[in-house]
């Protein structure tokens, strides 16, 4: 029995939740988010809550019953509060700033790296080496999230590169040289 997907999702004041078939709408304060689930889930707005069934027990249907409720979870919490990333830009030289709509990063390289906003998301500099993603769809944060930490991903023997705030970088010590004793 999924517990997860047993939970009903409450609808906080200013959220509108449309249901039409297996496509939901939710509309809040901070954007319009719209997906299409699984037709085999039962979803039905009750009063202030979301309710979602599934048909049978079988192991598919209780893995996207906990999924799909979740997903319009995150949905209700994306039009409400938004989800962040925070990024950090670790070593000699490195920094990150905010031209127009363009994140433009120095990483090193012989050039500099230039990432621009897609749609839903915006980019925030607080200072010289911190980044802040944000927007209402959780998953789309963290796709550009990864998309921006991948441009020079931290490497484990100084620490330098991007990196999540929340991530731990394990640090290598480095090779020994002629001198070292065994």
């Amino acid at each position: 029995m999924s517990r997860i997907g047993n939970k009903p999702i409450e609808i906080p004041a200013g959220v509108d939740v449309k249901v039409a078939g297996s496509t939901v709408s939710v509309k809040g304060p901070k954007a319009e988010l719209t997906d299409t689930f699984h037709s085999d889930m039962g979803i039905k707005v009750e009063g202030n809550q979301v309710i979602v069934t599934r048909p049978s027990d079988e192991s598919e249907h209780k893995a996207l019953h906990g999924l799909t409720r979740t997903l319009i979870a995150n949905m209700v919490e994306g039009v409400t509060k938004g989800y962040s990333k925070e990024l950090e830009v670790n070593g000699v030289g490195y920094r990150a700033a905010k031209q127009g709509k363009d994140l433009v990063m120095n990483l090193g390289f012989s050039h500099q790296v230039i990432v621009s906003e897609v749609p839903g998301i915006t980019i925030e500099v607080s200072g010289p080496n911190k980044v802040i993603i944000s927007g209402p769809n959780k998953q789309q944060v963290g796709q550009f999230a990864a998309e921006v930490r991948e441009k020079r991903p931290p490497e484990p023997y100084k620490g330098k590169g991007i990196k999540y705030a929340t991530e731990h970088v394990r640090r290598k010590e480095g090779k020994a040289g002629k001198g070292a004793k065994k």
